[in-house]
């Protein structure tokens, strides 16, 4: 009876000490150390949500779980054009040839902080020089403008250059590839705040990767972009349309998602 009662307490001990574990590994984490700014967590508290699981991408590019993809290669359902349709071939969605004026594409779902991806190929061989040559643009909100061009030995005003905020900030490097390769950008767009009474409170700020390469690190722009004029703010909602400039240059896309950001991906000043 004795050698029962021993190994029955050792199961009995080591149940809990795998109950105990089970608890520590649910909530790990302290709650007599100091209270982080803000007042509402202490440093490595226990009861401070975990971050949500999202799966990356296989390739690198590629959507990751929680992205909204708007261009798959097949299918331009997201979108609009505002006059002539953008023809798909090839996996690709491309500026059509000009008939009756410019056709941006809009996209039907709007938008206000965000995190986007799009890969983008310049005409190959190229024609024309400066803005003329494979020109196009990112437009955040349908204001707000991050330039597409064909950058590869292309002189052309530093502000208008690939990864500009167009008309204000050049982009920090030149990281174009040749004409016909494929590009891509890697930008997280932060909209401006509006106070009750329309007054700018924050500007927005973006943060681009052409290629990989940090081109606009948190730059905060002047306001909605105009060209041969310095941009201003004026208010509107909290969303608003993606827009892909038609530029009267055949400029392709691909592989293009998103994924809109909370409101704790946005530093407000708060210490949250």
């Amino acid at each position: 009876m004795t050698g029962i009662r021993m190994v029955c307490g050792l199961l009995a001990g080591a149940a809990s000490l795998i109950a105990t574990g089970v608890a520590a590994q649910e909530k790990p984490g302290f709650k007599d150390t100091p209270m982080l700014p803000g007042g509402q967590w202490h440093v490595h508290d226990s009861d401070r949500p975990a971050p949500v699981v999202v799966t990356p991408a296989t390739n690198p590019g590629g959507a990751p779980s929680d992205a909204i993809v708007l261009f798959d290669g097949r299918s331009t359902d997201a979108w609009r054009a505002e006059r002539t349709p953008w023809p798909v071939k090839d996996g690709a969605l491309t500026v059509p040839a000009r008939i009756g004026g410019e056709s941006n594409l809009i996209s039907k779902q709007s938008f206000g902080d965000v995190q986007l991806h799009l890969e983008f190929r310049s005409p190959n061989p190229p024609t024309k020089s400066s803005q003329d040559r494979g020109n196009s643009g990112i437009w955040f909100m349908q204001r707000y403008e991050v330039q597409i061009l064909d950058g590869y030995q292309n002189p052309t005003y530093a502000d208008g250059a690939v990864g500009a905020v167009y008309g204000w900030k050049p982009p920090l490097v030149n990281a174009a590839r040749k004409p016909g390769d494929w590009q891509s950008y890697d930008i997280v767009f932060e909209r401006p705040r509006f106070g009750p009474d329309g007054k700018l409170l924050r500007p927005a700020y973006v943060t681009a990767f052409l290629n990989g390469v940090l081109v606009q690190n948190h730059q905060p722009m002047l306001g909605t972009t105009i060209w041969r004029q310095v941009a201003s703010y004026t208010p509107h909602p909290d969303a608003a349309p993606l827009q892909l400039q038609d530029h009267d240059s055949p400029v392709s896309f691909r592989n293009i998602w998103v994924r809109p950001l909370p409101e704790a991906a946005i530093d407000l000043g708060e210490g949250k």
